[in-house]
C-alpha cells in the first residue's frame, strides 16, 4: 500500500493502482463516497469481483470515505482482491459534495480525456447491471448519462419527497431530466475536466446530497449532451437506513437556486 496526505484529505492505494499509475488512460474510473458503509462495502466490493469487465486495463476504484465512524476505512484499506481499489479520506464528515470533489480530484490527476468516470452510491442500490447501456450512450456521445430512477421497494412518502424536490429544480432552472438527485452517473472526463476548468473551487458548492442536482445543472448550462437511462432503484439491496437527510437536502436545492439567481445564470440548455 502506498499513502499520502494533504489539506485533511488522505488517499491510499493498493500496489496494484500504485503500480499503473504512469498509464496515460483508464477506461473506467469508478468514485464512489461511502460513510459508515462498514455492513455494505463487502457486498459492492463482491458486485465489482462478479463483473471482471468492468475493470480492465487502467482503471480503478476510487471508495472516498466520508469521515465514517465504523470500520469502513478498515475494510477497504484490509482488502486484498482482485479490485483495484484506491482509497481517498476525509478528516471529517463533510458530506457527498465533499466527497466528489475529493474523488474527483484523484480521478482527473492522471486519467486521459477518452475515458469516463463513474460516480454510484456506496450502499449497492446503484444496479451495476444497468452500467453497460449507460456507457454505450456515453460511447454514442454523451457527455453525462444518468441514471433515471424507476422505484421500486420505496416508501410512498420518499417517493413523493423526491418528485417534488425534482419537479422545483427542473423548472427552476430548466433542466430537461427526469432524476436530478442520482449518485449513478457516468461522465465522460473531457467533459468533467472542461467542468473543472470553467468552474475550478466552486464547481462543487454544496456539501450535501444536493451536489447531484447542482453537477447536472452546471454541466447542462455548458451545453454538454445529457442522456438518461431507466435503472431500477431498490432499497431492499441495502443494508441499514439512507444517509441522505431530506430536509437538509431540500434546503441545499434552494440554496443553488438562490446563488444562480444571485449571479443571473441562465436557464440549463
Amino acid at each position: 500500500m502506498t499513502t499520502s496526505a494533504a489539506g485533511g484529505v488522505s488517499t491510499t492505494r493498493s500496489t496494484a493502482v500504485a503500480g499503473r499509475r504512469a498509464k496515460t488512460s483508464a477506461s473506467l474510473v469508478f468514485v464512489i463516497p461511502v460513510f459508515n458503509e462498514e455492513e455494505n462495502l463487502p457486498r459492492l466490493l463482491a458486485e465489482f469481483e462478479a463483473r471482471p469487465s468492468l475493470i480492465g486495463d487502467g482503471s480503478r476504484v476510487i471508495l472516498v470515505d466520508d469521515g465514517s465512524r465504523d470500520r469502513t476505512p478498515e475494510i477497504v484499506a484490509g482488502y486484498a482482491g482482485p479490485v483495484p481499489l484506491e482509497l481517498v479520506q476525509l478528516d471529517r464528515n463533510r458530506g457527498p459534495g465533499a466527497a466528489f470533489r475529493a474523488g474527483f480530484d484523484a480521478a482527473l490527476a492522471d486519467v486521459a480525456d477518452d475515458g469516463f468516470v463513474v460516480t454510484l452510491e456506496g450502499d449497492t442500490t446503484s444496479d451495476l447491471d444497468a452500467l453497460p447501456e449507460m456507457l454505450e450512450c456515453a460511447v454514442a456521445g454523451a457527455d453525462l448519462v444518468v441514471a433515471s430512477w424507476r422505484m421500486v421497494n420505496v416508501s410512498r412518502r420518499r417517493r413523493m419527497l423526491s418528485a417534488g424536490a425534482g419537479f422545483m429544480v427542473r423548472h427552476a432552472l430548466g433542466l430537461d431530466a427526469h432524476t436530478v438527485s442520482s449518485f449513478f452517473r457516468v461522465y465522460r472526463v473531457s467533459a468533467l475536466r472542461a467542468a473543472s476548468d470553467r468552474y475550478g473551487s466552486v464547481l462543487i458548492e454544496e456539501e450535501g446530497f444536493a451536489c447531484a442536482a447542482e453537477l447536472l445543472a452546471k454541466l447542462s448550462r455548458m451545453g454538454m449532451r445529457i442522456d438518461e437511462v431507466p435503472v431500477r432503484l431498490d432499497w431492499t439491496r441495502r443494508a441499514g437506513k439512507s444517509k441522505m437527510p431530506v430536509a437538509a437536502t431540500i434546503l441545499g436545492y434552494w440554496r443553488m437556486l438562490l446563488r444562480a439567481r444571485a449571479a443571473g445564470e441562465p436557464a440549463s440548455g
